[in-house]
């Protein structure tokens, strides 16, 4: 494999921990324990972040396969000066990219983002307040949903999680890939900007937006049946 260093650069600012050091270490000694431990952490979420670029599940796999393949020839170049999880994800981003450019998916998450940001959005429809020539004008119809008053099982079922999934899966490209990093995969602001490749306030706008579509989504199922 070449020696691309865009694939293999790693972030000073993010340390190993002690049990990703053990398991590079086991790695590098030819430990198939180890390998096994590691894509049974990261694999699904790996598959979350290639399936941001490309076009299929299937072809968010075949991304993936070729990242573990990648880590395996390219682990001795590993040097622990950022974490494993993020060498092992720039590697993933820069295979997915490829294989995006391949399929003709050419626009980066920068364009992405600033073509959402141009388009004016309210985070709260309109009809949810009163009018102008209304009494207590510009106020809510009604109060906003309070959700940790509905049972537990309801706000964890599974018609509820797929209702979210729905949602987030039909936002705008830039808006979905942050939500889906942020409040699935589970990364902090950094990470993501990092990943994507856009600045902070654009991360928090876009986040902001994004949560706003998924909870109107989710006001929407979790209404009172009349």
């Amino acid at each position: 494999m070449e020696n691309d260093s865009r694939s293999t650069g790693e972030v000073e600012s993010r340390p190993a921990n002690e049990d990703e050091e053990r398991l590079v270490e086991a790695l590098r000694g030819g430990d198939e324990a180890a390998l096994v431990k590691l894509v049974r952490l990261h694999g699904s979420t790996m598959l979350r972040v290639a399936r941001l670029y490309v076009s299929s599940d299937a072809v968010a796999e075949e991304v993936v396969q070729e990242t573990w393949l990648a880590v395996l020839t390219g682990i001795d170049r590993f040097e622990g000066r950022s974490s494993f999880r993020w060498w092992l994800f720039r590697i993933l981003a820069n295979r997915a990219r490829t294989r995006a450019m391949a399929e003709g998916r050419t626009v980066p998450f920068a364009a992405l983002t600033d073509r959402e940001l141009a388009a004016a959005e309210h985070s709260v429809e309109a009809d949810r307040f009163r009018g102008a020539g209304e009494r207590f004008a510009h106020h809510w119809t009604s109060s906003p949903e309070r959700w940790a008053e509905l049972p537990e099982e309801r706000l964890l079922s599974h018609e509820t999680v797929a209702v979210v999934e729905r949602a987030a899966a039909a936002l705008p490209p830039a808006q979905r890939a942050v939500i889906t990093l942020r409040d699935i995969v589970g990364w902090d602001a950094d990470e993501v900007c990092d990943q994507l490749g856009i600045t902070a306030a654009n991360q928090r706008v876009l986040l902001h937006r994004a949560r706003a579509k998924v909870r109107r989504a989710l006001a929407r199922h979790l209404a009172p049946s009349c």
